[in-house]
C-alpha cells in the first residue's frame, strides 16, 4: 500500500512540476515565483520518494512520528499561501477600486 502511495505522490510531484513550467513559459509566473514552486516540487518528490531521508532530521528534533510532522508543515504552507493570496486579493482590489474611482471621477 505505501509503495502505491508513493508512486501516486510521485506521479503527481512530476505533473505538478511540468504544470508550473507550463505557467512559466506562458508568461504567467516570474522568474521567482517558478524557482520557489519547481523547488517545492522536487522537494515533494524527494520526500515522498525516500521518505527514510528525514530520518536524521527527526530524530535530532525528537519527533516520535513523522506523519505528525507533516500535517503540521502542510498546515503552516497552507495557512502562509493562504495569507499570502489574501494580500495579493486585497491588493488588486485596491487596485481595481483606484481605477473605477478615477474612470468615474473622469466621466462626471
Amino acid at each position: 500500500m505505501v509503495l502505491e502511495i508513493q508512486i501516486a505522490a510521485f506521479v503527481f510531484g512530476v505533473f505538478m512540476t511540468y504544470y508550473s513550467f507550463l505557467r512559466y513559459k506562458k508568461k504567467e509566473f516570474t522568474k521567482k515565483e517558478f524557482i520557489f514552486w519547481i523547488t517545492i516540487w522536487i522537494l515533494f518528490i524527494i520526500v515522498t520518494s525516500t521518505p527514510d531521508v528525514l530520518d536524521p532530521f527527526f530524530r535530532k528534533l525528537n519527533f516520535s512520528r513523522k506523519l505528525d510532522v507533516y500535517i503540521v508543515s502542510g498546515f503552516v504552507f497552507l495557512i502562509g499561501i493562504t495569507f499570502y493570496t489574501y494580500a495579493l486579493t486585497r491588493k488588486n482590489s485596491k487596485q481595481i477600486e483606484d481605477i473605477v474611482r478615477k474612470v468615474a471621477y473622469e466621466k462626471k
